[in-house]
């Protein structure tokens, strides 16, 4: 296991789908920008993902960056999420963004989104994968809607149910 940083997506997304406690059973810390922990708390944003980041869990922490890289181009949270994951040192970031991916990827980051981690939990034996899409899909989550049946058919061949 390991320490990410997050972006305001996937935790925002795996709260209203109430599959975030696979965090700490992927990770064994989780570290939130206060850009995106203002993202979080922001008054258009769901109830429950406010009173999420109100309570934060023993597994999850919040630190600035000491230095924000300004050259990305990317909103606020991506760009904390990212420079400060390069700060510390650490090699993954949860960012579901496609501009973020891509800036990440370009710093030697490696970009875990939402779904990576649906599919990692569902790997695990934590959630079952298709309720999780299912849930998502019921969100403003975005994806390709071939992406992800794919993934629910590949899910099920897994368990020996496609």
């Amino acid at each position: 296991m390991t320490t990410v940083v997050s972006d305001t997506s996937p935790i925002n997304y795996l709260v209203l789908i109430e599959t975030i406690d696979v965090l700490p059973k992927l990770f064994d810390e989780v570290i939130i920008p206060p850009a995106v922990a203002a993202e979080l708390q922001h008054p258009r944003t769901p109830q429950t993902v406010r009173d999420w980041i109100a309570n934060l869990p023993p597994w999850a922490r919040i630190q600035s960056p000491s230095r924000v890289d300004a050259t990305m181009d990317l909103g606020k949270g991506e760009t904390e999420a990212i420079s400060l994951a390069v700060e510390l040192g650490i090699h993954a970031v949860l960012i579901d963004e496609k501009r973020g991916r891509l800036a990440a990827r370009e710093r030697g980051l490696v970009p875990v989104g939402t779904l990576n981690i649906l599919n990692a939990a569902d790997l695990r034996g934590l959630i079952d994968f298709a309720q999780a899409i299912a849930k998502l899909r019921q969100t403003t989550f975005r994806a390709d809607s071939k992406l992800l049946n794919t993934l629910i058919q590949d899910a099920r061949t897994r368990k020996g149910s496609g």
